[in-house]
């Protein structure tokens, strides 16, 4: 077996998340349905893992997958085509794959390289980066990102909200700022949260860990719209997330302005023991859920 790694980007507006259900459009469902496609002569389909499994209406720019190839679906993807000459190997991959499940122009692969040993996109994942953006009364806005952005109806102090993100930092109890399940442990360890305001004046957070609970960023990014308006203190987020209980201090920010920007591995020769502690602590007694969907 040869493990591919795939690079996507997709618009989540249009995909009932990433996990593939039954009756529903998911990012996971059509990839696979167009593997089973190119491959439906020889074996069976391949399955897809992915690094961050994103819920409904969250986008990505730099989610990580790998797929599993044997030696004659790697020969096939060299197999002549009708029309001329076509790219072959993993360049025929992407450029199939691009073209079924890729065919509505809302996820694309954008490349598919040979995995080095002990890659496993999902448990050699080191941190997962998200981004938000959120379009204030002060910010110019382009009807052409309203997919991308969440447009606020008053003014937000940007300092404020980078101040209460940064309370936010290191190995905490998120458990306010996650939607709980059983038996899985909310302790996270938040590497970066900063916001700013880009050219445009668009409010841009980067949030970054080593993985996210369910609903943690849009949580996050909820308390923080709070203290940008007032309506919560700086010092309070702190405080409900040392509480560890869900509060109704703020509100959970809308999916449409999440986007995951980025998937970090340790270097290549670190890559199979990242992922053996990962899986460790996921078998362990707090049920540790390494890519952590979330929305």
């Amino acid at each position: 077996m040869a493990r591919i790694r795939l690079d996507l980007a997709y618009d989540g507006g249009d995909f009932t998340g990433w996990a593939k259900q039954p009756g529903l459009r998911t990012v996971q469902g059509e990839l696979e349905s167009a593997l089973g496609t190119i491959f439906r002569t020889v074996g069976a389909a391949p399955t897809v893992t992915v690094a961050g499994r994103t819920d409904v209406g969250v986008h990505a720019t730099g989610q990580v997958a790998h797929v599993d190839l044997d030696d004659t679906q790697i020969a096939d993807l060299d197999r002549p085509r009708r029309g001329g000459p076509a790219p072959k190997g993993l360049n025929a991959l992407v450029r199939r794959l691009n073209g079924i499940a890729g065919a509505s122009g809302d996820v694309q692969v954008q490349r598919a390289t040979f995995a080095p040993p002990g890659f496993d996109a999902r448990f050699s994942a080191a941190w997962r980066r998200y981004e938000y953006r959120i379009a204030d009364a002060a910010a110019l806005r382009d009807p052409r990102r309203r997919g991308y952005e969440v447009w606020h109806p008053t003014g937000l102090d940007v300092d404020a909200m980078d101040a209460a993100a940064r309370s936010l930092l290191g190995l905490h109890d998120f458990a306010s700022f996650c939607r709980p399940r059983e038996g899985a442990t909310t302790i996270r360890t938040l590497q970066e949260f900063a916001w700013k305001r880009d050219v445009d004046g668009v409010l841009v957070a980067t949030v970054r860990a080593d993985a996210f609970c369910h609903s943690m960023v849009r949580a996050l990014v909820g308390a923080c719209v709070a203290a940008g308006d007032g309506r919560l203190a700086i010092d309070r987020a702190a405080q409900l997330r040392d509480a560890a209980t869900r509060s109704s201090e703020f509100v959970v920010a809308p999916a449409k302005g999440l986007t995951l920007a980025e998937v970090g591995y340790p270097p290549d020769e670190e890559l199979a023991a990242r992922a053996e502690q990962t899986r460790a602590r996921r078998d362990a007694a707090t049920a540790f859920d390494p890519d952590g969907s979330t929305d």
